[in-house]
C-alpha cells in the first residue's frame, strides 16, 4: 500500500512546487559561487530551502525534513556571516540539494525517503560548525567506514549530480572509477571524491552511452525515460479564459448560421440573407481560426524550465576539468511547444558538454593568448517569425576546417578527393558523422563521435536544423533552428497523376519544370544542371516503388545538410499548414503521417529523409552532391 495514501494529489502538487524550486536553488547556487557575498541571493536560497522543508514535513517525509533542516541551518549561518563561502562548502551544499532531489524520486514512487548518505550528514554538521576544511577527506577521516569506498580523487560525485539535474536515481554502480585528478583552476579548484564518469550521466539523461553505436538506443535509459515524461501541463488561466470566450462566440455564430439555414431552406434567399449567411461563415472562420491560435498557446512553455538545469552542468563540469567556465542565459521567456521540451534536453547536453569539453582553452592558455581568464559558454533562445531559434556558444578555439576535412580522411570516412570537395560550411558539419571526431583519446566526457551524431538525428525528428558558425580562435555557436509547434507543419502539396502529396516545406529551396533537352544521364541515373551544379532526379514515383509511367515534369529542388537533389513529381497542388495526425497502428515507410485537406482529401505526409534512405538512395546522393561541387569548383 502506498505510503501517501489518499494524499495523492497533495503529493503531486508538492513535487511539482518544490521541482521548481529546487531548480531555482540550484541555478542561484551556481551564481553565488561566484559572487559569494551576494546576501540577497542567500536570503533568496534560504527561502527556497525553507519552503521545501514545510512542505515535506506536512507530508511527513522525515528523513527529506532532516535533511532540508540541516542545510537550512548552513544557509543561515552563511547568510549571517557565520561562515564564508568556499569550494568546501559549496560542494557540500551542491551533494545536499542533488540529494534532496534524489529523494524527491521516492516520493514521485510514493514511498518515503530514506535517509541521506551519513558521510554526507557528518559533513553538513562539520561545515555548519566551521570544521569542514579539507570537504570530503576530512569527513571519511572522521568515519572511516565511508572512506573505504569514498576515499578515490578526482572531480565532483557525478552520481549525485545526476539524480540533482534528471530527478531519476541512478542505478548503484558496482565498481567506482577513479579518473586522474585535472589540473587546479584558480577560481574554481577541483573537489575531490568519489566518482561516477560523465558517460554515466549521459547514459541516464539521454538513454544511450557516448560509446554506444550511433543508431543503437539503451534497452532500459530511454525507455525508462519514455515511462517518466512528463504529460501534465501548466497553462496560464488568462489563456483558458480566451479558449472559454472563443467558444461562447463561437456557439453564438453557430446558433446563427442555423437560423439563417433554415431561412434559406423555408425558401429566403434574397440578397440580404445570403450578405448575412457570408458576414456569418467569414466570422466562423475567423472565430476558429482564433481558437486554434488560442488552444496551441496553451501548448506553449517557457524555455526557461528546460535551461534553468544547465548552469549546474556546466559549473560540475568545469570543475572536473579545472576550467573557469561561466553559463550565460538568456531568451528564458521564450515560448516553445511542450512536446519538444524534454526531447530538447539530450542535444542541448551534448552542446554544452562539447562546448566546456572541446571548445574552450583552459585558463592558462586563454592567458598566453590574450583572453580573458573565465571562458563564456551562451546559451540563447528566440523567436523569428514561426520558429525558435536556440543558440549554444563559446568563446574558445574555434574549428579548423582543414583539420576537419584531414581527420575526416584518416578515419577513412572521407576519399581524399571528397575531403577537397567540401567547403567550409560542409567542412564544419562532417563533426556530425557517426564515429567522427577530433578528441586525442577517449575520455569520460567525450572522444568517441557519437554525441555529435545524436545532437542532429534528435533536432531532426522534431523537424529542425543545425547550423554550426565557427572562427578560428574567437569560438563556435551552433544555431538550433525549430518549427513553434510539432503540431502544425508547413508543407507543399505535390501530385502524382491525381493523387497529392505533402512534402515539408523547410526542405524546400525551389521550383522548376524539367525540360527533356536539359536532362542528362550520368552513372545511369538522371541528372540536371540548376546554376552551374549538376544535380541528381529523383521521380517520386520511384521512390514509393509507383511504376513510373512518364518522366516528370516538375521538379522540388530539396535540400538538406548533407544532400542536395531535385524530386521529379507531376504537378504541384499549393501550400498548406498541415495539422498533422499520426498513424500509430499502421505506418509505412516513407511516411511521417497524414493531413487532411480543406476539401476533405486526405494526404500522406513524406519523411523524405527515410524515403531515401528505403529506397537506397542516400548516401549515392550523398557522394554525387560531392562529386559535383568539386567539378564545379574545377570548372
Amino acid at each position: 500500500m502506498s505510503d501517501f495514501a489518499g494524499m495523492e494529489e497533495l503529493l503531486q502538487d508538492f513535487l511539482m512546487e518544490a521541482g521548481d524550486l529546487l531548480s531555482g536553488v540550484d541555478n542561484k547556487l551556481v551564481d553565488l559561487e561566484r559572487a559569494p557575498g551576494d546576501r540577497g541571493l542567500l536570503n533568496e536560497i534560504f527561502r527556497g530551502f525553507h519552503t521545501i522543508k514545510g512542505g515535506a514535513g506536512f507530508l511527513n517525509a522525515t528523513e527529506l525534513v532532516t535533511l532540508c533542516h540541516l542545510t537550512e541551518n548552513l544557509f543561515d549561518n552563511l547568510r549571517n556571516g557565520q561562515l564564508d563561502v568556499t569550494p568546501e562548502v559549496m560542494d557540500v551544499i551542491m551533494e545536499a540539494t542533488a540529494s534532496v532531489r534524489d529523494m524527491f524520486g521516492s516520493l514521485e514512487q510514493a514511498m518515503q525517503p530514506a535517509p541521506a548518505d551519513p558521510d554526507l550528514i557528518a559533513r553538513l554538521r562539520q561545515a555548519i560548525a566551521g570544521e569542514l576544511v579539507g570537504g570530503r577527506a576530512q569527513a571519511a577521516a572522521a568515519q572511516p567506514q565511508a572512506a573505504a569506498s569514498s576515499a578515490a580523487p578526482g572531480g565532483p560525485n557525478w552520481e549525485l549530480l545526476h539524480s540533482a539535474v534528471t530527478g531519476v536515481p541512478m542505478k548503484t554502480i558496482n565498481e567506482v572509477r577513479s579518473a586522474p585528478p585535472a589540473s587546479a583552476s584558480v577560481h574554481a579548484p577541483v573537489a575531490s571524491g568519489p566518482t561516477v564518469s560523465p558517460d554515466e550521466i549521459i547514459k541516464a539523461a539521454t538513454g544511450r552511452r557516448a560509446s554506444d553505436k550511433p543508431g543503437a538506443m539503451a534497452t532500459t535509459g530511454r525507455r525508462e525515460g519514455e515511462k517518466q515524461r512528463d504529460n501534465s501541463i501548466r497553462v496560464d488561466t488568462s489563456r483558458l479564459d480566451q479558449v472559454l470566450n472563443l467558444s461562447g462566440e463561437i456557439g453564438l455564430t453557430k446558433n446563427r448560421l442555423n437560423a439563417l439555414r433554415s431561412d434559406i431552406l423555408s425558401g429566403r434567399n434574397d440578397t440580404e440573407t445570403l450578405h448575412s449567411l457570408d458576414l456569418a461563415v467569414s466570422q466562423l472562420d475567423l472565430l476558429v481560426s482564433d481558437l486554434q491560435n488560442a488552444v496551441m498557446k496553451t501548448r506553449m512553455q517557457p524555455i526557461g524550465r528546460l535551461f534553468q538545469k544547465y548552469p549546474r552542468i556546466a559549473r560540475d563540469l568545469a570543475r572536473s576539468m579545472g576550467k573557469d567556465v561561466e553559463l550565460v542565459l538568456a531568451g528564458e521567456e521564450t515560448e516553445i511547444d511542450k512536446t519538444m521540451i524534454e526531447d530538447l534536453a539530450d542535444p542541448i547536453i551534448h552542446l554544452i558538454r562539447n562546448a566546456v569539453d572541446h571548445g574552450v582553452e583552459d585558463s592558462q592558455e586563454r592567458i598566453a593568448v590574450g583572453k580573458p581568464e573565465k571562458s563564456i559558454v551562451r546559451l540563447e533562445a528566440r523567436q523569428e517569425g514561426d520558429h525558435i531559434v536556440i543558440l549554444v556558444a563559446d568563446d574558445g578555439h574555434g574549428m579548423n576546417a582543414e583539420r576537419l576535412r584531414a581527420k575526416a580522411v584518416e578515419k577513412g570516412l572521407l576519399s581524399e578527393e571528397e575531403a577537397s570537395a567540401l567547403d567550409e560550411r560542409q567542412s564544419f558539419n562532417l563533426i556530425f558523422l557517426p564515429g567522427f571526431s577530433m578528441a586525442a583519446k577517449v575520455s569520460d566526457v567525450s572522444g568517441r563521435g557519437v554525441g555529435m551524431d545524436v545532437v542532429r538525428t534528435n533536432i531532426q525528428k522534431l523537424n529542425g536544423s543545425i547550423e554550426i558558425q565557427s572562427q578560428l580562435g574567437k569560438g563556435t555557436t551552433f544555431v538550433i533552428s525549430l518549427p513553434l509547434t510539432l503540431a502544425i507543419l508547413p508543407v507543399l502539396l505535390v501530385r502524382l497523376g491525381d493523387q497529392p502529396f505533402a512534402v515539408p516545406l523547410s526542405m524546400v529551396r525551389e521550383i522548376l519544370p524539367i525540360e527533356a533537352g536539359e536532362v542528362q544521364e550520368v552513372g545511369g541515373r538522371a541528372t540536371m544542371v540548376v546554376r552551374g551544379e549538376v544535380l541528381p532526379i529523383l521521380p517520386l514515383a520511384s521512390l514509393l516503388g509507383w511504376p513510373l509511367e512518364r518522366s516528370p515534369c516538375y521538379g522540388v529542388l530539396m535540400q538538406t545538410a548533407e544532400m542536395s537533389f531535385i524530386l521529379g513529381i507531376d504537378s504541384f497542388a499549393g501550400r498548406e499548414d498541415a495539422v498533422i495526425k499520426s498513424l500509430d497502428d499502421f505506418r509505412p515507410k516513407g511516411v511521417a503521417g497524414v493531413t487532411t485537406l480543406s476539401n476533405g482529401q486526405i494526404v500522406l505526409i513524406i519523411d523524405m529523409k527515410e524515403l531515401l534512405g528505403s529506397a537506397g538512395d542516400q548516401r549515392w546522393v550523398s557522394r554525387f552532391s560531392l562529386m559535383s561541387r568539386r567539378a564545379a569548383q574545377v570548372a
